[in-house]
């Protein structure tokens, strides 16, 4: 499993989580690498947006007759710092990997304007997630919410409510760019 610490800056999950799952407050938290900071701070965050990554990836891909060139992510958010901090980790692991550099895990915060927040839809792709045995995302959420003495949400991929994936398992997606004025890069006070 993911062994990292969420720093307590970006520990929100006692304050959001409930039997209902993780409370949406109209904030909304992308996780993602150090690297990336220059780029999204100038250009705002898009979906696919790590162009380095994916031109490698792509690269690699195509070298065994995959041609993936039209494809095209949403920006995956969720509206909890302490959610977001595990695809940061996630993120700047692949990065490393990839980029053979030292990228460490970020989390920005969107103040999305109305007409954004209104495109935030729950990700229930999260449904391949919870079909994945030993899935680690799945593995540390269930240990968060333990920790924060709330019973970890069984869902049914095939029959459960769309809404689940947003609510308990804090997927969402938005299919539209941020721009950085709505961008704030959070940091330790």
């Amino acid at each position: 499993m993911n062994e990292f610490t969420v720093p307590a800056y970006l520990q929100d999950a006692r304050q959001l989580l409930s039997e209902s799952g993780f409370a949406c407050t109209g904030r909304w938290y992308h996780g993602t690498a150090s690297g990336l900071i220059p780029s999204i701070q100038a250009h705002g965050l898009h979906g696919s947006g790590d162009l380095e990554l994916l031109t490698r990836q792509f690269k690699t891909l195509g070298t065994i007759g995959h041609d993936i060139s039209d494809h095209k992510d949403p920006l995956f958010i969720t509206q909890s710092k302490e959610l977001a901090y595990f695809w940061a980790n996630e993120k700047a692991h692949t990065r490393s990997v990839y980029m053979k550099s030292d990228e460490q895990p970020v989390v920005f915060e969107l103040n999305l304007p109305e007409d954004l927040q209104q495109q935030v839809t729950t990700d229930a792709g999260g449904a391949a997630l919870v079909l994945e045995p030993g899935n680690l995302y799945l593995l540390w959420l269930g240990e968060l919410y333990e920790a924060c003495g709330v019973a970890k949400p069984e869902i049914d991929p095939l029959r459960g409510d769309r809404m689940d994936y947003l609510n308990k398992l804090g997927l969402a997606y938005l299919n539209a760019p941020v721009a950085p004025e709505h961008l704030l890069l959070l940091q330790p006070n």
